[in-house]
């Protein structure tokens, strides 16, 4: 049976992706791009998530799946998704909007799929620690490392992000304990995989420390980054350390961190510890963030399409059994994992 498939932001970078991907991949899929502006096909749709009056559309094209790619900070997509039972993705949320759209499903009846996929590059992180543990409770210390290059190809969302947050506190987990702290703080050398090398890696926020930590129950999660530029990651941190940040202004901010180059690999590395060892599992995608994002939401638009999943509320990685979500990451050409002890 063909499937209607929506992306809402699928002119931006990430969305588009998401839409090559997923036609390359599911020929028998009708996908429909949503934008605020009226396109040149008729798969182009106008949705503005801040004008749920622009909704009906979803309902006219009888809309399967959902696919997020935009911030959506009312929630307007995930009450229209949930009043008229259709499937819902959304892979944009950072950790402060997660947690309040998570906490607001969580009081509503539930006759569809709803799955936040906001954790690293598209939810992948918590799936893949899934894929060599036995068990999520056998499992003491998840420690992410990021590296990320300025010469990535990337959107702006990422970076608007990093201005209007970097000099807010958020908070890892130490012994089930949330511990304040601030990004780019506390650096920790970190020998990086595909040849990087050895870098400084800093505190940065992610919606995995409040996954792995409150919903699987980890008591010991961090997150730390670096750049692939030393300089700029110094620089960063010297910002952070002397509150330059504090006083800058927003459209200051988004100077600092607004930068997009013509492409380059983007590379996480998971430390996964129990009492019995401990495990790293290494990425490199070849083609950067916005490749990986979108393979990874074109991957959970699949489960939902295929399986039959019951009706309720998923964080991406409960979507999948044993190794499944690791092995199509795997056949993927532009993916490299690598596990080592």
């Amino acid at each position: 049976m063909k499937s209607n498939i929506l992306i809402i932001g699928g002119n931006g970078m990430v969305g588009k992706t998401i839409a090559r991907i997923f036609a390359s991949r599911n020929p028998n899929t009708h996908i429909f791009i949503g934008g605020r502006k009226q396109g040149k096909t008729e798969n182009d749709v106008i949705i503005d998530v801040t004008k749920p009056q622009t909704f009906q559309t979803i309902l006219n094209h009888k809309i399967d799946v959902i696919v997020l790619s935009v911030n959506d900070k009312d929630d307007h997509v995930l009450r229209f998704a949930i009043e008229n039972k259709i499937d819902y993705l959304d892979i944009t949320k950072p950790t402060p909007d997660l947690t309040k759209a998570y906490d607001f499903a969580k009081k509503q009846e539930i006759n569809s799929r709803i799955v936040f996929s906001s954790g690293w590059m598209g939810g992948i992180v918590s799936g893949l620690i899934n894929s060599f543990s036995d068990q999520m409770k056998d499992i003491h210390t998840v420690e992410l490392f990021v590296y990320y290059s300025v010469k990535d190809l990337a959107g702006e969302s990422s970076a608007h992000f990093m201005a209007e947050n970097v000099a807010k506190p958020f908070v890892n987990y130490q012994n089930n304990k949330p511990v304040s702290i601030k990004h780019f703080l506390d650096a920790e050398p970190f020998e990086f995989s595909f040849g990087i090398g050895k870098r400084q890696a800093y505190n940065f926020d992610v919606p995995d420390l409040y996954i792995l930590n409150q919903i699987e129950k980890v008591p010991n999660v961090s997150v730390k980054m670096t750049y692939n530029s030393k300089f700029i990651t110094w620089l960063l941190g010297t910002f952070q350390k002397i509150k330059l940040f504090n006083i800058l202004s927003l459209k200051e901010r988004k100077m600092v961190f607004a930068s997009s180059g013509n492409g380059d690999q983007s590379i996480f590395e998971i430390i996964v510890k129990t009492k019995n060892g401990s495990k790293k599992i290494s990425l490199q995608s070849t083609k950067g963030q916005a490749e990986l994002t979108a393979l990874s939401a074109v991957l959970h638009g699949e489960e939902l399409l295929k399986n039959s999943h019951e009706n309720k509320i998923y964080f991406s990685h409960e979507l999948y059994q044993g190794s499944l979500l690791y092995d199509s990451l795997k056949a993927y050409e532009t993916i490299n994992i690598q596990i080592s002890e």
